[in-house]
């Protein structure tokens, strides 16, 4: 999970095996508000291309950026987002975006939820204490989270179904 940013990137790797999953790392990559935009641009591509090395994932599961009233702000965090999307590419990984409010909504249940709520709700899924000041990665957790609840739902993928009697009539082998 990628929570895209020019000053703070958040990352978050978890393995998941069945229906059971882990944190593999968590945390934080910060960069130089001093250095120019372009600098710390491929000094994200290159932090993600080190950690996909090292942690040889599949799928990299990013938030999209939110608008905001800030026009250079939003203009910053794009190319911050297509920085760590190359990276994925480059290393043939699945990409895949969630927006903020789909990523809170598959954590919390609640699409307009704030960070602490998200970083709480994280919290008690995977018994883990998460610092408060990296809100950050506790973002890229949320999105990692999110796909990997998207990838267990049968009716995310394919065929679309108007519930689940009419999965069951489709899927009869699927059922106990």
């Amino acid at each position: 999970g990628i929570d895209p940013g020019t000053n703070i990137l958040g990352y978050s790797l978890l393995r998941g095996v069945k229906n059971t999953i882990n944190i593999s790392a968590c945390g934080i990559v910060r960069f130089s508000g001093k250095e120019d935009h372009f600098v710390r641009i491929n000094k994200i591509f290159n932090s993600i291309g080190e950690l996909i090395h090292q942690y040889q994932p599949d799928t990299l599961a990013i938030e999209s950026p939110f608008f905001g009233k800030n026009v250079q702000s939003m203009l910053k965090l794009g190319r911050a987002q297509g920085a760590a999307i190359l990276a994925g590419m480059q290393h043939n990984l699945e990409v895949v975006e969630y927006s903020p409010s789909r990523i809170k909504q598959a954590i919390t249940g609640n699409g307009n939820a704030s960070k602490e709520q998200v970083s709480a709700m994280l919290e008690n899924i995977f018994k883990v204490k998460i610092v408060k000041s990296e809100l950050d990665a506790t973002d890229a957790l949320a999105a990692a989270y999110c796909h990997f609840n998207q990838c267990r739902n049968p009716l995310s993928k394919g065929k679309q179904y108007s519930g689940w009697a009419a999965f069951v009539k489709d899927n009869p082998e699927k059922t106990k």
